[in-house]
């Protein structure tokens, strides 16, 4: 298959059909952002709701707006903190630099700066294996966490598919819903698609062992595509065997973000569930 063709394919499969939303959210009542300095650069944050926290974090190229579809009812419930990691959205990324590790220390910081000791979380892909780091780092610090598209290090096939990902093989249609997330221009886009292409060559951030998985202290909930492109099932088993308190849900037909359209309810009802310690 031609790499473009390949590309193309690959970013309707990672992103799903998600629909092109405003970045700016902060004309709705009940929402607060900011920005702080961390780790050399300024990373936006959103706070939406009250209660205990929750930290949502997104895919790469995506920003803290691809929840917007849980928001209303996940913030009747707690607070949400929902960043833009480094280089995406509204945050700025002058060393160009980006692995889930750093990602992690990032996320740290933010909480360091909003005083939380302790967090339950979402994460999305990027955002999934950012918490994966965390939890091993400092494991105290993630009560809970819900991992979407996860993986434990990058498969051969996953690897071929990132290394066609450049900014001459996106799609237009790509490019408008892109520039509608992300504050800093084509530029920054570029930037991102470049750092994601590079993941190819990367062997010691994403490389997970079950002895290392064993490590994580936090309740975990495994939500996995049986479709997923990058991942295959059988490593979201093999992760749900490693890590100690753990539950895996395989979506049927589902793909690398498996819970859009008329599953967000579905998924909604399960976190709260999850989260609210309801489970055996």
């Amino acid at each position: 298959m031609p790499s473009r063709l390949r590309f193309s394919l690959a970013l309707l499969v990672v992103f799903g059909l998600h629909i092109i939303q405003s970045h700016d959210l902060l004309a709705q009542p009940g929402r607060e952002a900011g920005k702080v300095p961390i780790n050399g650069f300024e990373m936006y944050y959103e706070v939406i709701g009250e209660g205990d926290p929750v930290v949502l974090l997104h895919g790469f190229l995506e920003t803290g707006s691809m929840f917007e579809p849980f928001v209303e009812d996940l913030s009747q419930h707690y607070r949400l903190i929902i960043p833009d990691l480094r280089g995406h959205g509204g945050s700025t990324n002058p060393s160009d630099d980006f692995t889930m590790r750093l990602s992690a220390r990032d996320v740290f910081g933010l909480m360091d700066h909003l005083a939380l000791d302790s967090v339950k979380a979402i994460g999305v892909s990027t955002g999934a294996m950012t918490l994966l780091h965390m939890a091993t780092q400092q494991p105290e610090r993630i009560e809970a966490m819900v991992l979407v598209g996860a993986g434990e290090y990058y498969p051969q096939a996953c690897r071929e598919a990132l290394g066609g990902m450049s900014a001459d093989a996106l799609p237009e249609a790509e490019w408008e819903r892109l520039r509608g997330i992300h504050r800093h221009g084509d530029e920054q886009i570029r930037s991102l698609l470049g750092l994601f292409s590079s993941f190819q060559g990367g062997f010691d951030d994403m490389a997970f062992t079950p002895p290392w998985l064993a490590t994580i202290q936090s309740s975990t909930l495994l939500v996995h595509g049986d479709r997923d492109w990058c991942f295959p099932v059988a490593m979201a088993a093999e992760m749900h065997e490693a890590i100690p308190i753990s539950y895996l849900w395989v979506v049927p037909n589902g793909a690398h973000w498996p819970i859009h359209g008329d599953r967000v309810s579905h998924f909604v009802d399960t976190t709260l569930s999850f989260f609210e310690g309801r489970w055996e």
